[in-house]
C-alpha cells in the first residue's frame, strides 16, 4: 500500500438519482486506485457500492431524486472502507432471506441480489441507524 501509514479519505455528497452511480464508481475507483488496492479488490468495492446506493435510491428515497446520500471512504493500513448515509426510509437487512439463486435463475428475476452480493463481495457489511434520522450501510474490505 503506498500510504505510507497515511490515513486517506474523502466524501461525495450526491442527489439520489441512478445518473449520479457513475459518478461514484469513478470517486470509488480513484481512491481505491490511490489506495493501492487491486484492480480485482476495487472492482468488488465498486460493484458493492454500486449496489448499496442503487437500494438506498430505490428503497430509501423510493425514486426521488431531492434524497441525498453522502458517501465517506477511509483508507486505513490494512483495510479500505466505504460509509454510505441517507436519511431515507429506515431498513432491516436481517428481514431479508438469503436467496435462492437456483430459482432466482430459473425464474430469471431481475434484482433482488444487492445485500446478497454485498456480503460476498466485501469483508464486512455493517446496517446503522444514525438516531432516528439517518441509515448508514459500511462496507470493509481488507487487503
Amino acid at each position: 500500500m503506498n500510504t505510507e501509514n497515511k490515513i486517506l479519505q474523502d466524501k461525495l455528497v450526491i442527489k439520489s438519482k441512478t445518473d449520479n452511480l457513475s459518478k461514484v464508481r469513478e470517486f470509488i475507483t480513484s481512491l481505491a486506485q490511490n489506495c493501492g488496492l487491486k484492480n480485482q479488490d476495487i472492482q468488488k468495492i465498486v460493484l458493492a457500492v454500486d449496489e448499496a446506493c442503487t437500494n438506498v435510491i430505490k428503497h430509501a428515497y423510493n425514486y426521488s431524486p431531492e434524497g441525498e446520500i453522502i458517501i465517506q471512504t477511509k483508507c486505513l493500513s490494512d483495510k479500505f472502507i466505504v460509509s454510505i448515509t441517507d436519511k431515507g426510509n429506515h431498513f432491516d437487512p436481517n428481514l431479508v432471506p438469503e436467496p435462492n439463486l437456483q430459482l432466482f435463475q430459473k425464474e430469471k428475476k431481475k434484482g433482488g441480489l444487492g445485500i446478497f452480493l454485498m456480503r460476498k463481495l466485501m469483508d464486512e457489511v455493517y446496517y446503522r441507524n444514525i438516531s432516528n434520522e439517518q441509515n448508514q450501510v459500511e462496507l470493509v474490505k481488507y487487503f
